[in-house]
């Protein structure tokens, strides 16, 4: 028996060490050579990790979100010399089966009944002898319900990950391997029965599952609490009537041409945000609260907050000043695309001096957003509705829109933040003023 050491993989882009995210084994687990081990997160990227090897996982150097460096040993994994010929434990009987699962492909031998069965020494099967298919009753008997309320179902992860993308509850799976553990066969066996009710009437769930922090959502939540604990937000909310705006959009839209791509309303925002910023430099700003200094920047670059798989990240858009409304389009379209690959590098995901945050169709009606330490002033963009509106001698139907914005009440007074808005909300009621001096 031989044991391999595998260490943590060089990276790239310089990164000496990176966070470990994600184990896809446990101690004792059987692993097929190229099977991911674990995954690692470096800034905003993940990397898996395969194994070259094939054999069991005899140690694991590090936990969930511990950071390890680049050339260190994260796992052992036990190899056979010589297959036909492997050294027992301790001389009598078989070699134990590991918890984990058998290779898939292979079965897994019953456990033996009685003591005089296991005390004898193990037989070479006839090549000619062929194997019975597994009982596909559960261990304790019942075709019912598999195991008791509370018994946490036992099955390696590469089953309990088929079971999630299958929507299958593992609770409901017989299994039949040892000690009830779920196998792939099993899960073929429950998709060709198809999923039956196995219980009427509603059922306390006292289950609790615990989820460490780690990776991005980690990251996020200490820039979050930065953020909440050292700035004194202020948030101002205006409603803007887009009517007009949308009107334009579409007619631009309409207007197909292989050169452009298609305007949403971030790339009008944008715009309108970069004529506010010219008469209102202050709040594209950095403010380093420990030297007391604040930074103007001439150049605009918007950070765009994009919800992605694995979190939230802010992808920038730079000089935005620089841009016209097709050219921004074209860069957020660009922006978010890489972002939801999680492929932005580190400087596509550094480097803003304001923000927008929007969540789409499901914006709501008022939010609060937090600032992007440590930057000074974010944009909050809500959900696009009809609604009634007075115009003074009957209600008329409007695209209506609430921006909620929220700012930096060290750098920013109310009246300034007031002020600001107020401007975008002109603009964008009144979209042509948006192309003058274009």
């Amino acid at each position: 028996m031989a044991e391999h050491t595998i260490k943590m993989p060089d990276v790239g882009e310089g990164v000496a060490e990176a966070e470990l995210v994600e184990w896809h084994v446990k101690v004792g687990d059987l692993v097929r050579e190229d099977a991911v081990l674990a995954a690692v997160m470096t800034d905003k990227a993940t990397v898996e990790i395969p194994s070259p090897v094939e054999g069991k996982v005899s140690w694991l150097g590090a936990e969930i979100g511990e950071t390890v460096a680049v050339g260190s040993a994260i796992v052992r994994i036990e190899t056979a010399g010589d297959a036909t010929s492997a050294p027992m434990d301790d001389g009598e009987g078989e070699a134990p089966i590991a918890e984990g699962m058998a290779p898939e492909g292979e079965k897994l031998p019953p456990p033996p009944t009685q003591k005089s069965e296991a005390a004898a020494p193990s037989k070479p099967v006839a090549k000619s002898e062929p194997a019975k298919a597994p009982s596909r009753t559960a261990t304790n008997g019942s075709t019912g319900a598999p195991r008791p309320e509370g018994e946490k179902p036992l099955a390696s992860p590469a089953v309990r990950l088929r079971a999630k993308e299958a929507g299958i509850d593992l609770r409901q799976v017989p299994g039949t391997g040892p000690a009830g553990r779920i196998t792939h066969e099993d899960i073929d066996h429950f998709l060709r029965q198809g999923s039956q009710p196995v219980a009427t009437g509603l059922r306390p769930d006292t289950s609790v599952e615990e989820v460490k922090v780690v990776g991005l959502r980690r990251r996020i939540a200490e820039k979050m609490a930065l953020a909440k604990s050292r700035i004194p937000h202020i948030t101002y909310v205006e409603e803007i009537d887009v009517t007009a705006l949308e009107e334009l959009r579409a007619k631009l839209n309409a207007e197909k041409r292989p050169d452009r791509a298609k305007l949403t309303l971030l790339p009008f925002l944008v715009r309108a945000m970069v004529r506010a910023i010219a008469e209102q430099p202050q709040l594209n700003a950095i403010y380093d609260d420990e030297a007391g200094i604040i930074h103007r920047h001439g150049g605009v670059h918007v950070g765009i907050a994009a919800q992605t798989p694995s979190g939230l990240v802010v992808p920038v858009l730079r000089h935005a000043e620089a841009r016209d409304l097709w050219d921004c389009a074209a860069e957020i379209n660009r922006l978010a695309e890489v972002s939801k690959a999680g492929t932005a590098t580190r400087e596509e995901l550094s480097g803003s001096t304001i923000t927008i945050t929007s969540l789409g169709a499901m914006g709501g009606v008022v939010t609060t957003p937090v600032i992007n330490h440590p930057e000074v002033a974010i944009v909050g963009v809500n959900k696009m509705m009809m609604r009634p509106v007075w115009d003074g001698s009957q209600f008329i139907p409007r695209k209506m829109m609430n921006l909620s914005s929220s700012f930096d009440h060290r750098v920013i007074d109310g009246w300034d933040a007031a002020v600001f808005i107020q401007r975008i909300k002109t603009l964008l009621e009144t979209p042509a003023l948006i192309f003058v001096g274009d």
